[in-house]
């Protein structure tokens, strides 16, 4: 099995470019494994949000209710931005002198890791 790596890590910011959230952008809160094949989901904080309903454990202390909360979205539904430029944008990688490598904003040249 080929490994498929995302160049989009937790606490990135991203911009959906599909879907019913459209034009939002927000911080990934986690990148979630695959379960054995080649899609990977990440949660985007404030988008795709959801009402689940839950039943009270008080073993657990969960109370009951409707709570909304953030569901899952595929990978290829959101753009990283560029710290430095604040655009949508493609990400690229390059080795620095020190032999560190790192991600770059294709717009920008910018480099994308802290």
């Amino acid at each position: 099995m080929s490994r498929l790596a995302t160049p989009i890590r937790r606490n990135d910011n991203v911009l959906v470019i599909t879907g019913k959230d459209r034009g939002k952008r927000g911080r990934v809160l986690k990148v979630l494994p695959r379960d054995g094949g080649d899609t990977i989901r990440l949660i985007v904080e404030g988008v795709n949000m959801i009402k689940r309903h839950t039943k009270p454990n008080p073993g657990k202390g969960v109370k009951g209710g409707i709570v909304e909360r953030e569901a899952s979205l595929h990978a290829s539904n959101v753009q990283l931005v560029c710290p430095e430029c604040g655009a949508q944008t493609r990400v690229g990688h390059k080795i620095l002198g020190d032999g560190r490598k790192v991600r770059i904003c294709r717009k920008c040249e910018g480099v994308v890791d802290k």
